[in-house]
């Protein structure tokens, strides 16, 4: 029996051990950390529990997949909740628009908020993004890429999403389908995901707005976000692997061939084996892993994402009136924010901002007559933002935010708090200072992307943000899956 090491608890690394483990390897798994999670971690602080990662849980068949492959479910470990809305979007004008999921509940808020016109535009929309979801995922997001002429290996599929004019820019394909121009925003914002702004961004990464705003945003019943790690541990150890936590890798040790014979410890053990999946976040993964093996030009010299400020607060108080479980504040100034990020580097001067309260559905997030907010700005990384002094910078944005939190009517009477900055999650191992790697520009998507498997090191795959297919929950779950399919391949 083979033996696979996966380098990293998180959502990538735990996907990949399910997936391995169900074919037959022997998997040990090593972990950094206390616990299981890697970047969908948990923080406890006096009495409150916060999500320090992601905070939007979309595609539960992807997870079932992972579960699946050693002959478990989703149901068997964990219980989620299907939210309705899955947004509360706020506008400067002060208007709301709520985000439903499925096609029948959002039309219907559409056509009271926006009009027949819109709703009727709606219709249309979804079956744009149905046909863009079809030909994308099975395509040309759930598989791996050798080479660049992969991409014609699935024709029809091509020729599909030509068709539907995938490679158009996204904020004017939304903008010419509806009127109001608050839809522009709802169904657009999602390419702050993929690292872009919504003019820049091709068309094809509506199938992010398609997972959240039609298939809907889940939340586990209790626990958290970091439940659902907690669950693929649960999983993966019940199907024979073993996972190491406070196990923190040193670099990887190859054989005179070059391919993977183990990893060696931070306290100098060796473990041998006969594959490796690495999770860190690639360029951080080949400076610290593979010292002696330049990265892609990509991870090298690639452009990232912006960043984010992320301000976790437990505080006392009510809850104003009409916000849900997730809450985005639009500023006025749309196109200039991108702007202020992408091009000046600099904060935003009319910021938007997230605002989820994870205590609406998990009683055991807080004290009774308490709240847990999870506060995001998008803020430049540390390449597009290198003049900033984040310790100065981090204390004036909270300033601003505490006034903006208040007048958006938020309690702000704080019992305990934690500020996340890019210095922050650089010292998380993040490159650039951003918890959103790479950005999918057309050159960094695809077969354009850092590829999962590196030639120079047979027996060595990749998983995470950084490599296929890219950013978020649903990619990363299925980058453990590309990479566990790499390594099968390997050891066949």
């Amino acid at each position: 029996m083979n033996h696979v090491i996966v380098v990293g608890a998180g959502l990538a690394g735990l996907a990949a051990a399910l997936h391995l483990a169900g074919t037959g390897h022997r998997v040990t798994v090593l972990e950094r950390e206390a616990q299981p999670g890697g970047r969908n971690g948990t923080l406890e602080q006096d009495g409150f529990r916060f999500d320090t990662g992601p905070t939007v849980f979309t595609m539960v068949p992807l997870l079932e997949q992972a579960f699946n492959a050693v002959g478990s479910t989703v149901a068997d470990h964990l219980e989620f909740t299907l939210l309705d809305p899955a947004y509360h979007a706020f506008f400067a004008d002060g208007s709301r628009l709520l985000v439903r999921p499925g096609h029948e509940k959002m039309r219907e808020e559409i056509a009271r908020e926006c009009g027949t016109k819109d709703a009727w535009a709606f219709d249309r929309f979804v079956a744009w993004l149905r046909r863009l979801n079809d030909a994308e995922l099975p395509h040309f997001i759930d598989t791996n890429f050798n080479t660049p002429l992969d991409l014609f290996r699935s024709p029809r599929a091509a020729l599909e999403l030509v068709r539907l004019g995938a490679f158009r820019r996204l904020g004017p394909e939304i903008a010419r389908r509806f009127d109001d121009e608050r839809l522009h925003r709802v169904f657009s914002f999602q390419a702050m995901y993929a690292g872009l702004a919504p003019a820049q961004a091709l068309a094809l990464y509506a199938v992010i707005t398609y997972m959240d705003s039609i298939e809907g945003v889940w939340f586990p019943t209790e626990g958290g976000m970091h439940a659902v790690p907690r669950a693929m541990a649960r999983a993966a150890r019940a199907a024979g692997v073993e996972i190491r936590c406070s196990t923190p890798v040193a670099r990887v040790e190859r054989g005179s061939g070059g391919g993977v014979r183990g990893v060696r410890l931070g306290d100098g053990e060796f473990l041998a084996a006969d594959g490796v999946v690495l999770t860190p976040d690639l360029p951080v993964a080949y400076e610290q892993l593979l010292p002696d093996i330049p990265a892609p030009r990509t991870a090298r010299r690639g452009r990232f994402s912006p960043s984010a400020l992320v301000w976790h607060a437990g505080v006392r108080g009510e809850l104003p009136e009409g916000v849900g479980h997730h809450n985005i504040h639009f500023g006025a100034d749309w196109d200039n924010a991108f702007s202020d990020l992408l091009k000046r580097g600099r904060p935003m001067s009319d910021p938007s901002r997230f605002v989820a309260i994870p205590s609406l559905d998990d009683a055991t997030a807080a004290p009774a007559g308490h709240h847990t907010l999870y506060v995001l700005e998008p803020v430049p990384n540390l390449q597009a933002g290198r003049t900033i002094n984040w310790p100065d910078a981090g204390r004036r944005l909270r300033t601003r935010l505490t006034r903006d939190l208040q007048a958006f009517g938020y309690p702000t009477d704080i019992v305990t708090e934690q500020l996340v900055t890019p210095d922050d999650w650089a010292a998380q191992g993040l490159a650039a200072g951003t918890p959103f790697a790479l950005a999918h520009t057309f050159r960094q998507t695809g077969p354009f992307r850092p590829r999962n498997v590196d030639r120079r090191v047979p027996g060595l795959a990749f998983a995470g943000s950084s490599t296929t297919p890219g950013v978020g929950i649903p990619m990363v779950l299925i980058s453990g899956k590309l990479a566990a399919e790499r390594i099968a391949e390997m050891l066949r």
